[in-house]
């Protein structure tokens, strides 16, 4: 099953090019400086308060996002966590991703009890369910069925 973006094509110039006619540049500046300060801070309890006040991000409770992880910086609302989800350190959670003649925006869901390793890469539009495992530094570029266990580049499932 494709991933669940919306597409947009822009023509001729790469879509790098129309990058503040899809969001403003004030808002990635302030989703970047909100996100500077998430990264560096060892506090979850901080963390967690100033990305869902701050970003809007819907993030659920006992969830620890790790040090340096990286939340979309154009489109963190469309971002879901939900409780007692550990993700890893220097992972990037994604909602948009710019290609040579179009770029894409999607919603990243992740459930509840869910573990995701050190510098993972969630993709657009990817729902992972709960109780799922993620390996170190995996790409999830499709939905990940709730208990599944995967890891390495391409995904591969792991029998429990």
């Amino acid at each position: 099953m494709p991933r669940r973006t919306d597409r947009y094509h822009v023509g001729s110039t790469n879509p790098l090019w129309h990058m503040y006619r899809t969001v403003s540049f004030l808002k990635v500046m302030w989703c970047f400086v909100i996100i500077t300060i998430g990264r560096f801070s060892p506090s979850l309890r901080f963390k967690n308060g100033l990305y869902r006040t701050c970003l809007r991000m819907k993030i659920g409770d006992r969830t620890a996002l790790a040090l340096m992880v990286m939340p979309d910086t154009m489109f963190p609302e469309r971002i879901t966590i939900g409780s007692n989800t550990i993700i890893g350190f220097n992972t990037t959670i994604l909602c948009h991703e710019y290609l040579t003649t179009e770029y894409r925006i999607g919603n990243v869901t992740i459930g509840n009890d869910v573990l995701i390793g050190a510098n993972v890469t969630i993709l657009p539009g990817v729902t992972i369910g709960d109780g799922a495992v993620i390996g170190a530094g995996s790409v999830v570029h499709r939905d990940i069925e709730p208990y599944e266990r995967v890891s390495s580049q391409p995904l591969r499932r792991h029998e429990m």
